[in-house]
């Protein structure tokens, strides 16, 4: 079993005012129904309201703390600017405690500010980018992730994404200089079945150890086959190679390559 190292984030307490009781609801919906299947328990957690748009422009903020988020893997600081607001916002790699950021279209190339991506040099790491303008960062947001700027090309900037997808994003949309902390949360190995309950995570049983009437892969004598031409679901939908993305989808012309498949 392995851990993520904390030893550099700070000993306090998350900020009151910025959190919020999220109810576990067990990956049901509002008939009570499962729609997401193995969730459940997994210890009580409290959700940190992280402003991902961090749109309060050329009012400097320091940072205060460097905190551990129950919700997503990568860290979080606290920031609290000029005027006297705090907000929570993803940590960036070697953000340290005191730092200074700042959110202006032209900011300085430092860790941790935000700014137009048009203003951003080529070959630049950055995350929590803009898609949509002013709705905030919506790529690039987890563990060790970043985003590479490859170009810019009028109204829409080239970007290359980790999946190795290159595509186009608004030319004025906000981004966060450097690459999301945590890098090494990807290395993590869990170790014991009762860590993944901790996590909320409930078991998961093979369709082929399942009698016929429950899965469609079930049955036979001892350890047997699919049987089945096509690989399918509990409910006997056919998988495998099937496409999610609809194909008339309004962002598609701004992907440029898709990502290159395993």
């Amino acid at each position: 079993m392995t851990t993520v190292d904390y030893s550099g984030l700070s000993k306090e307490r998350p900020f009151k005012s910025l959190t919020m009781n999220v109810p576990a609801r067990g990956g049901r919906n509002s008939f009570g129904r499962i729609t997401t299947r193995h969730q459940g328990s997994g210890n009580k957690k409290t959700y940190r309201m992280v402003d991902f748009r961090q749109a309060k422009m050329d009012i400097p903020g320091r940072v205060e703390t460097l905190e551990y988020d129950p919700y997503r893997t990568a860290f979080i600081a606290r920031v609290v600017y000029n005027d006297g607001e705090r907000v929570y916002m993803l940590a960036p790699k070697d953000l340290k405690v005191g730092d200074m950021i700042v959110t202006s279209v032209q900011a300085p190339l430092k860790v941790g500010n935000r700014l137009a991506i048009k203003n951003v040099p080529i070959g630049y790491q950055v995350h929590n980018v803009e898609m949509t303008l002013g709705k905030g960062g919506q790529m690039a947001r987890s563990a060790g992730s970043y985003v590479e700027v490859l170009g810019h090309e009028g109204k829409y900037s080239v970007v290359k994404l980790a999946s190795g997808e290159v595509r186009q994003v608004p030319s004025d949309g906000l981004v966060t200089i450097g690459q999301v902390s945590n890098e090494d949360w990807n290395l993590v190995n869990i170790g014991k079945a009762g860590r993944s309950r901790w996590l909320g995570i409930r078991p998961t049983v093979r369709g082929k150890a399942m009698n016929p009437v429950d899965h469609p892969y079930g049955g036979g004598e001892g350890s047997q086959p699919r049987g089945t031409k096509r690989p399918k679901t509990l409910w006997g939908k056919v998988t495998g190679g099937h496409k999610t993305r609809h194909p008339k989808k309004w962002s598609n012309k701004l992907i440029m390559s898709r990502r290159v498949k395993k």
